[in-house]
């Protein structure tokens, strides 16, 4: 029961910190097309990992990694106050380039197809 728990509360995390990103004041994470992609919890709830990527690379997604790392004092309090829990999990942020690659993926794949279509022709 515990995992199902977890889950849900992990996407419950993802979604609110994805909302309290957003609603942000500072121009260095605001300027970046951030993307929350996923996060892990610790069985106890204590403690979780949030993986950002960005659209514009992962340099940008290491630099908004260190403005969320220093806000993380405010993203933890919004969190307790939204979800209405007493303590909110410690987070740690991770750069992932995984929206990166998927774009070289989806832009490999429209190459394959005109090619394709052009052999067909």
């Amino acid at each position: 029961m515990s995992g199902f728990k977890n889950s849900r509360m992990a996407e419950d995390i993802r979604r609110e910190i994805t909302a309290i990103i957003r609603e942000m004041k500072d121009p260095g994470v605001q300027a970046t097309n951030l993307t929350v992609m996923r996060t892990e919890l610790a069985a106890d709830l204590s403690y979780g990992k949030v993986y950002i990527s960005s659209l514009e690379g992962m340099e940008a997604a290491k630099s908004a990694v260190k403005r969320l790392q220093a806000a993380q004092g405010y993203i933890r309090r919004e969190l307790s106050s939204r979800l209405y829990i007493r303590k909110a999990p410690e987070l740690k942020f991770i750069a992932d380039d995984s929206v990166a690659r998927s774009m070289e993926m989806f832009k490999k794949l429209e190459e394959i197809k005109t090619k394709e279509e052009n052999h067909e022709d």
